[in-house]
């Protein structure tokens, strides 16, 4: 009886420093994790560059095995310290965990697959429920209520700039011709594209003065395409702060408690909650 108790107050133990972020050790222990896919980030970056690459390839090679083995330690122990394994292995953050530990062991299997080590920067995402961002989220959620109250507006204004860019795309094609490199519509139209957003990447370039005229043209109103989308947002964000401004509300309280349910993997529990609002677990073990 004694034995079962250890070992339930052992797995309770690494299930609240591992999933939790409101403790020392579990602080101390979500910003080492961080650390550690920073660094292999880097690894990953720098194993890019054929110069270094062969200058430290042992030591970048160990060193990325190192963090794969510690990364599969950590992402078992996730498993075994909760209730239901299957929840956290089909969730967002389980998939992204074994997405970030599995390519070492595929490189054995098919070669170059250890690049997609870089997957691990998805991890990082943490770092909201780490540091506590969610005291930012209200100023998110009026960008959010923004960008969808603007949708069919800016859908409407992208499928009438596409129809621009086809209809000045095929202009270009029938005044400068193959010869002077818009082969076709179709390249002819990325080329439209690429100057109307006044990227200009210069692989294409007109060469007739029509041709040139055409293009300073479309250069003039790129300006003016770039600013609506901005402007269509930015007046429904204004309009939408002005509504909520007028209304007389009690202020939100935003819980900053990463504790999460061993049972049930529920986060996003209150401040002063004892029991999971999911499943009425216990939050609190002695």
């Amino acid at each position: 009886m004694q034995q079962q108790k250890t070992k339930t107050h052992w797995r309770v133990r690494l299930h609240e420093i591992i999933y939790e972020a409101d403790t020392p050790s579990g602080k101390f222990f979500d910003v080492v994790l961080l650390i550690t896919i920073l660094f292999s980030i880097v690894l990953v970056m720098l194993e890019s560059i054929n110069s270094f690459d062969l200058k430290y390839h042992k030591f970048i090679y160990i060193s990325e095995w190192v963090i794969t083995i510690l990364f599969t330690i950590e992402y078992i122990t996730r498993i075994i310290t909760v209730k239901k394994p299957w929840k956290y292995i089909k969730s967002f953050y389980g998939v992204i965990d074994l997405l970030s530990t599995i390519p070492m062991y595929l490189s054995f299997i098919f070669a170059g697959t250890n690049m997609l080590i870089a997957l691990r920067a998805l991890r990082l995402l943490r770092v909201f429920r780490i540091l506590k961002l969610a005291r930012y989220l209200g100023a998110s959620q009026h960008l959010s209520k923004a960008l969808k109250a603007s949708k069919a507006k800016i859908s409407v204004f992208l499928f009438a700039v596409m129809i621009a860019c086809i209809i000045f795309g095929t202009l270009m094609y029938m005044v400068e011709g193959e010869e002077n490199g818009f082969t076709n519509i179709p390249k002819s139209v990325y080329w439209c594209i690429v100057t109307l957003t006044t990227v200009g990447f210069g692989d294409i370039a007109p060469v007739t003065p029509l041709g040139q005229f055409i293009a300073a043209v479309i250069m003039i109103m790129g300006y003016g395409i770039i600013a609506v989308p901005t402007g269509i947002v930015t007046a429904e964000y204004t309009s939408a702060t002005k509504k909520d401004d007028s209304k007389v509300l009690e202020p939100v309280e935003i819980d900053m408690n990463t504790q999460s349910c061993q049972n049930c993997n529920a986060e996003k529990h209150k401040d002063d909650a004892n029991y999971c609002y999911q499943c009425g677990n216990n939050l609190h073990y002695d």
